[in-house]
């Protein structure tokens, strides 16, 4: 038996095919033509355009929006003059050939953006390398192994690219393991999206299992199972069953309201990122919109869109969701999120610098386009304004400003919306959560963004693999932050949501019940997942553990409190 982290949950029993790494032998070689080399270097970028854009409509047709922006990411490193450029300019000035080029040139940043020790720039060097393979790929002519006469195929990698990810022949793969990769990696929000069982960080895997091997692989857990025996092998078949026939189990629970068994009512409602991931919120019947991130609206534009781009967009999912609540975020760019069109600074730590509300309050007219869209598509729904990345009050008060100059201009020119539209306030910063009984008075509710709470709380970058075990929902201060937040939001008579990947982890469904979140916001296919799990617990015996879990002094205590609660509101019987 071999363990790794499991990132994408179900059950997968097949032969391994061992994906080999694509080994490629560089040369210094000088071209005797250097306009043929550079037609061959444009070639290979065209190819790489044509099966980069391949894959992001491949995720866009499954409604993945989220996931296809890695992809754009991509394209437009493609049509990037600095990365193009510097690769002909290379075949230009040494004459060499393009393999040697694109090597060089490729390596220069990716060396150069690892030494930077921030998400964002180690996020770009991992898209830089999976386009450098994409481009060798074609110089080369590789063409990747056929396996398609094999059946149940549990692919096997040290690494899988997003590029890699996206090209699997998902008729006939029925999972992945990685040697290496994190829970918040590329391949495993890819993995999520394909709804493929999955497994990473599973080191030294390839030198455990032989192509043709038979294994079982459970993607909750982590764990996987080497030429298993035949009595395992049922069991296995019989739990995938179960799961089968749970998830169409959850479609009964369509139209019914989420609330304990002792009577304390929830929202269950959905993130989503374009108004395309609709479909999902009302295919798994969401009780509203918990974050709408407009950050892919200006993504994917070649310029900022206009305030009737937007009113047209933020109407249409305030019309559809017919009245449910709709909570949109204000402009959350920066970080690991930049605009084609328009010129961040360059900075050490980009997570930790001139992003989100920061930018937003000193790019005014960008500001208050956005804020126009939004209040005047109040109109047609239940619309709500929560401002991202907020730190301390100033912020919140200049915010609030701008907010107000906008609906002052509205009324000067007849406009009408909303005018008791809610406002409020992402909690994800560690000074917000510590100073929330005093925020809670200004604004009408919190949303707490988990994924960057516990990275700015434990100080770690959430995808760096070595802190791997550091970077933990399960954290006794990150737990303490999330009840302090409630706690003081209550106090105040504001209500409290949450839209980070917490909200939808079904080992602390419970414990956040317990402490009396008002809102949970996830995905929309945890969803139905989440309210039967709710629906079968009581909230007095849930509330009762909160004092534990907030003495816990490790995270492995937090773990074994889960555990408990787990065994005595038999809850292993709502995990897929």
């Amino acid at each position: 038996m071999l363990k790794g982290y499991g990132v994408s949950p179900g059950i997968a029993i097949g032969k391994v095919v061992i994906k080999e790494n694509f080994d490629y032998e560089i040369t210094d070689e000088t071209v005797k033509n250097v306009d043929a080399a550079l037609e061959e270097f444009n070639s290979a970028v065209l190819k790489t355009k044509e099966n980069t854009k391949k894959l992001y409509e491949k995720m866009v047709n499954k409604g993945s929006h989220s996931e296809a922006e890695i992809f754009k990411a991509h394209f437009m490193i493609l049509e990037d003059p600095e990365f193009i450029g510097s690769i002909k300019n290379e075949i230009l000035k040494t004459k060499k050939n393009p393999a040697f080029c694109i090597n060089k040139v490729a390596d220069h940043f990716i060396d150069m953006f690892q030494q930077m020790d921030d998400e964002y720039l180690k996020e770009r060097a991992l898209d830089i390398r999976d386009i450098k393979d994409q481009l060798m790929k074609s110089i080369f002519q590789y063409e990747e192994l056929n396996v398609s006469n094999i059946k149940n195929q549990i692919v096997i990698a040290h690494e899988l690219t997003p590029s890699d990810t996206g090209n699997l022949d998902l008729d006939n793969v029925s999972g992945f393991i990685t040697e290496t990769g994190g829970q918040t990696s590329h391949t495993a929000i890819m993995a999520k999206s394909l709804e493929i069982p999955a497994i990473v960080g599973c080191k030294d895997v390839i030198s455990q299992v032989d192509n043709n091997n038979q294994i079982i692989m459970d993607g909750a857990e982590g764990r996987i199972i080497v030429n298993p025996n035949k009595k395992t092998i049922s069991d296995y078949k019989n739990k995938r069953n179960e799961n089968t026939q749970f998830k169409k189990s959850l479609f009964e629970l369509i139209g019914k309201e989420t609330v304990s068994r002792d009577g304390k009512k929830v929202e269950i409602a959905a993130n989503i990122g374009t108004e395309k991931d609709l479909e999902g919120v009302l295919k798994y019947d969401a009780e509203g919109i918990g974050l709408f991130r407009t950050e892919f609206l200006y993504m994917n534009s070649d310029q900022f869109p206009t305030e009737a781009e937007q009113f047209e967009i933020y109407k249409n999912v305030a019309i559809k969701m017919k009245n449910k609540p709709v909570i949109i975020r204000t402009l959350d760019i920066g970080g690991d999120k930049e605009l084609s069109y328009y010129k961040f600074p360059n900075e050490m730590n980009p997570f930790l610098g001139y992003r989100a509300i920061r930018m937003c309050l000193k790019e005014q007219g960008i500001f208050k386009t956005q804020l126009r869209a939004i209040l005047r598509a109040s109109n047609y729904g239940n619309l709500k304004i929560m401002f991202p990345m907020i730190s301390n009050l100033t912020e919140l008060k200049k915010a609030k400003e701008v907010l107000d100059e906008v609906k002052s201009d509205l009324n000067k020119e007849g406009i009408s919306f909303d005018k008791g539209i809610e406002v409020g306030m992402m909690i994800e910063v560690p000074s917000a959560a510590l100073l929330t009984d005093i925020l809670s008075k200004y604004v009408d509710f919190f949303s707490i963004g988990t994924n960057d709470l516990i990275q700015y709380t434990v100080a770690v970058d959430r995808m760096n693999e070595n802190l791997e075990n550091l970077y933990s929902p399960y954290n006794p201060a990150v737990l303490r932050l999330i009840n302090t937040v409630i706690k003081n939001a209550h106090n105040n008579g504001i209500w409290v949501g949450m839209c980070g990947e917490v909200a939808g982890n079904p080992k602390l469904i419970p414990i956040l019940l317990g402490m009396g979140l008002d809102e949970f916001s996830m995905s929309s296919i945890n969803i139905l997942q989440s309210r039967l799990m709710i629906n079968n617990i009581e909230y007095s015996k849930a509330k009762a553990y909160v004092p534990k879990i907030l003495k816990a002094e490790t995270v492995s205590e937090v773990k074994s409190i889960l555990n408990q609660i787990e065994l005595d509101f038999n809850l292993e019987k709502y995990y897929i």
